[in-house]
């Protein structure tokens, strides 16, 4: 099995959408957090999802019934979302001179063209686009042509049937969360955007078996096809996207477990996953934490 590399694994664990129907009850992971006064239920994200996936975990049900409070990596709201489109506009285009076409190697700039007509994206569009912003506009496309929706995504169906008294959170900005994509050299973008379009073209299943490991609650796969190859090829996207996200949430996270109370976090899956996921990084303080 090819192993994933690059913004496109960790895109789709953060944006994947249909996939083969995992085993009747195995359902995504969730991890508990306990210190004496305080609960924290941690539930890894899938931001578009097609309609009808039942993937939702009962012991999620039961913490929203009872929460305090819901953390979301931004607010789930319309204005979020226009944001994100305006600072992608400002953060992701290229300065003026060289387009993104010409800064690819040969290969993959005809893959990048084959790719824009497959999703009726227009070569014009993308070759003034970073690496990373066409990245995430090419692999949005292809699941937006699978059926997924945000609509349907974790975050609108858990914050749509979450209590109304129940407080919501973000752990961070939309431009926080942008300037970590545009902060990675233009290097690694590039190569993580040849392997992208590789991916989508040669590797039809993948993203069906990253949505299907996470269905299962298989978190081996999810590292081994994830996070472990993309730490390995591009240390620095890893150490933006994961390692330095993941430690600010982490102050936040303690500061919440300080107080009381019954809290529940849901951010994209990557983030609770390996020895830099919160989980773990959790017990490390000394925090109780039950889960897989």
């Amino acid at each position: 099995m090819r192993h994933l590399r690059g913004l496109f694994a960790l895109i789709l664990l953060a944006l994947a959408g249909a996939c083969a129907p995992p085993p009747a009850q195995a359902q995504p992971a969730v991890w508990i957090v306990r210190d004496d006064d305080s609960e924290m239920l941690l539930f890894g994200s899938i931001h578009l999802l097609p309609p009808g996936l039942d993937w939702r975990p009962a012991a999620l049900d039961a913490a929203l019934a009872q929460a305090d409070d819901l953390w979301f990596e931004l607010p789930v709201d319309p204005a979020t979302e226009q944001e994100a489109a305006r600072l992608a506009l400002r953060l992701g285009v290229l300065p003026p001179g060289r387009g993104l076409y010409e800064r690819l190697p040969e290969d993959s700039r005809l893959r990048l063209g084959r790719m824009a007509v497959r999703y009726s994206l227009p070569p014009t569009l993308l070759d003034q686009l970073k690496p990373w912003f066409a990245e995430v506009l090419l692999v949005t496309a292809m699941l937006g042509s699978q059926g997924a929706d945000i609509a349907h995504g974790v975050e609108q169906q858990v914050s749509a049937t979450a209590p109304p008294a129940v407080t919501r959170q973000a752990l961070e900005t939309v431009e926080a969360q942008l300037s970590a994509f545009d902060g990675v050299s233009l290097e690694e973008q590039l190569a993580s955007l040849a392997h992208s379009l590789q991916t989508m073209e040669e590797d039809l299943e993948a993203f069906d078996r990253l949505v299907a490991a996470w269905m299962a609650g298989d978190l081996a796969t999810l590292e081994a096809e994830a996070l472990a190859p993309l730490e390995a090829a591009a240390p620095g996207l890893y150490r933006r996207l994961i390692v330095e996200r993941n430690a600010a949430w982490l102050e936040q996270l303690q500061t919440r477990l300080d107080g009381s109370g019954r809290t529940v976090v849901v951010v994209g899956a990557g983030h609770l996953l390996g020895a830099e996921g919160l989980p773990q990084r959790l017990r490390a303080l000394g925090y109780e934490v039950e889960g897989p």
